[in-house]
């Protein structure tokens, strides 16, 4: 049974699929404001069986869909790639989230990786690592988790905001570019 919910207020469930991590994240709007509820992944490596990956995604996203009561899906499209068989699986774990979220009767909202990049960072091109700063800035997050799937996962609910809100995309990184963020953050920056 859904809660009763606020006036103006929404509750949107981004998803990142993947059948080794898929990352998810919540927001709540009430008014203008975006706020962070959860953001966090699932861990599928441990499964060697892609079946058992699959019923764990469908399991997990209906246990998020249950307890969080989000009123919409904003799912990362799969890219065209050169591997099939990579594209295939990648589109078997995005059907299950959305079957879960058809199970409770969740609209879903479908975008491409370079839309969610563009909406977030103002760059299609930007990286995990990109996104995953100007989602903390905007939502004043406090510690950024190790895995960036989630931050992806994250992106896709607030691109859905920002392209059914009408909500301008301020771009926030003090970095101008790649380069710019590496030679900022030396210590970050894993040397072969």
């Amino acid at each position: 049974m859904q809660k009763k919910k606020i006036e103006d207020e929404r509750i949107i469930l981004g998803i990142d699929p993947g059948t080794a991590i898929l990352g998810y994240g919540l927001i709540k709007i009430s008014g203008k404001n975006p706020e962070l509820m959860i953001l966090g992944s699932i861990e599928l490596k441990k499964y060697s069986d892609h079946y058992l990956k699959l019923k764990t995604i469908f399991e997990r996203v209906t246990q998020l869909i249950d307890e969080y009561h989000p009123d919409e899906l904003s799912i990362e499209a799969p890219f065209y790639g050169k591997n099939v068989q990579s594209m295939l699986k990648l589109g078997r774990a995005q059907g299950v989230a959305m079957t879960a979220a058809l199970q409770r009767s969740i609209p879903i909202f479908e975008y491409a990786p370079r839309k969610i990049k563009l909406s977030i960072t103002g760059r299609g091109s930007a990286s995990k690592e990109q996104v995953a700063l100007t989602l903390q800035k905007v939502l004043k997050i406090k510690t950024l988790p190790q895995n960036l799937d989630a931050t992806d996962g994250l992106a896709a609910a607030v691109c859905h905001y920002y392209q059914t809100s009408g909500a301008v995309v301020k771009d926030t990184s003090p970095y101008k570019s790649w380069k710019d963020f590496i030679n900022q953050n030396t210590k970050r920056v894993k040397k072969n």
